[in-house]
C-alpha cells in the first residue's frame, strides 16, 4: 500500500486500508480524519479514491445559470440574496427574460440550472411554462432546475404533495434537481441559520421521491457557519443512507456532491473562527472518503475560487462544475470568483495540473465519444 508507515505513523492504516478495498468509513473513522495533523495525508486518501473511480478524468458542462427571482419568505440567516417581495433589490425575471438570458449564453448550454428564491405569489403554472419554454428554445439541454425547498414551496402554495409536483415538472421537461437547500442537517444549528426552510426529513425525502420518479438529484453541505465537525459527519452519513435507501430502490439517487464555504459577507451569521483554505480542502477530501456511493464531487469554483477549486481536484474532487456564465446567490454573499469561465479556461485549468479534462452532460456522459 501507498505510504504505509505514513498512514501508520497517523494512526490513519486501517482507515487507509479500508480507502485502498473501497469499503465504508464509521464516523468515528470520519472524526480521525478531520482531527488528523496532517491534511496532505488526508487529501492523499481521497485523491486515491478519486483516482479508483475516475482516473486522471476531470469533469466540466457548458452550463447556464439563471436566478429567477431573489424574492423569498424564508429569510435564512446566511443569506446575502434573499429580499422581501417590495423590497429595494428585489427583482423577478419573466419567462422571456429567462429565455433570453439562455439565448445570448456565449455557448449554447447543455445544462441549464434554475433556481431562485420561494416567492409568494409564483404558482407552479409558472413554472411549469417556464420549463416548457426553455425546453422549445434549447429542445437539447438538460433542465436541472428547482431545489427541494422550491418543490416544497410549489407544493404548499398549491395544496398538494410534493411527489405531484414533482410528477407536474417532470411532464413539462425537468430532468434533474440540483442539491441546494440542505444547508447542515443538524435540527439545532438549522433553527438558528434557516428555521423556515425545509428541515432535513423533508429534503431527503423530497430527493428520495426525485429519486423514485426517474430524476437524478445533486447533494450539498454548506459548512464553515456554526456547525461541528459531528454536524458535518451526520450529515454525509444521512447523504448516503439516502443514496442506500434509493439505489436499493432502482431509483436515480445522487450524481454529484457538492460542499460549499459558507461566504461571510453581507448576512447575519458572524462566525468566531473563518474557514482556511486548508479547512476547505480537509472537508472536501473527508466528504469524498465518506461518500462512498456518491459517484462525482464538484469543486464548486464559484464558491472556492478557481485556484482553490484546482487544489481540491487532488482533494478527491473530480468535477468543476462549467462556463455558468452569471451567478447571483454566492457573489451577493462575497464570493470573490468571476461571473464565468470559457471552455478553453477550464480545459486549461484541468490540464495545467495533468490531468484530463473530459467535457460532459448534465448526467456525466462524456461529450464526443471523449474518454
Amino acid at each position: 500500500m501507498p505510504e504505509h508507515n505514513r498512514y501508520e505513523a497517523l494512526g490513519l492504516d486501517g482507515i487507509a486500508r479500508k480507502v485502498m478495498a473501497g469499503e465504508r468509513l464509521t464516523l468515528d473513522e470520519g472524526r480521525a480524519l478531520f482531527a488528523c495533523p496532517d491534511v496532505t495525508a488526508v487529501g492523499a486518501l481521497a485523491h486515491l479514491r478519486r483516482t479508483a473511480l475516475h482516473g486522471d478524468r476531470t469533469f466540466y458542462v457548458v452550463n447556464r445559470h439563471i436566478n429567477y427571482t431573489n424574492v423569498c419568505i424564508n429569510g435564512c440567516a446566511f443569506c446575502a440574496y434573499q429580499r422581501e417581495k417590495g423590497q429595494d433589490g428585489g427583482f423577478e425575471l419573466s419567462i422571456q427574460d429567462a429565455v433570453d438570458l439562455l439565448l445570448a449564453a456565449p455557448l449554447t448550454p447543455r445544462e441549464v440550472h434554475i433556481v431562485g428564491g420561494c416567492h409568494p405569489d409564483l404558482r407552479l403554472a409558472f413554472f411549469v411554462d417556464l420549463l416548457t419554454s426553455v425546453q422549445k428554445a434549447l429542445p437539447e439541454a438538460t433542465l436541472k432546475c428547482f431545489t427541494a425547498v422550491e418543490i416544497a414551496h410549489f407544493a404548499r402554495l398549491e395544496g398538494i404533495s410534493t411527489i405531484e409536483v414533482l410528477q407536474t415538472l417532470k411532464a413539462a421537461g425537468l430532468a434533474m434537481l440540483p442539491g441546494g437547500g440542505a444547508e447542515i442537517f443538524a435540527p439545532e444549528v438549522r433553527r438558528r441559520i434557516c428555521p423556515k426552510k425545509s428541515d432535513a426529513v423533508e429534503w431527503l425525502r423530497i430527493h428520495g421521491e426525485a429519486h423514485a420518479l426517474g430524476l437524478a438529484t445533486n447533494a450539498t453541505m454548506l459548512f464553515g457557519h456554526l456547525e461541528s465537525i459531528d454536524d458535518r459527519l451526520d450529515h454525509l452519513d444521512q447523504l448516503r443512507r439516502q443514496q442506500d435507501q434509493s439505489l436499493q430502490n432502482g431509483g436515480k439517487g445522487f450524481t454529484c456532491f457538492i460542499p460549499l464555504p459558507f461566504q461571510t459577507e453581507n448576512n447575519a451569521i458572524k462566525v468566531e473562527r473563518p474557514l482556511t483554505g486548508l479547512d476547505e480542502l480537509r472537508t472536501i477530501a473527508v466528504s469524498r472518503l465518506m461518500l462512498d456511493n456518491i459517484p462525482h464531487l464538484k469543486a464548486y469554483w464559484v464558491m472556492l475560487t478557481v485556484k482553490q477549486a484546482q487544489a481540491a481536484l487532488f482533494f478527491g474532487a473530480d468535477d468543476l462544475d462549467g462556463t455558468v456564465v452569471e451567478e447571483k446567490i454566492g457573489h451577493m454573499a462575497g464570493a470573490t470568483s468571476r461571473q464565468g469561465l470559457t471552455k478553453a479556461q477550464l480545459e486549461a485549468m484541468i490540464r495545467g495540473l495533468g490531468l484530463t479534462p473530459v467535457e460532459r452532460d448534465a448526467r456525466f456522459n462524456p461529450i464526443g465519444g471523449q474518454a
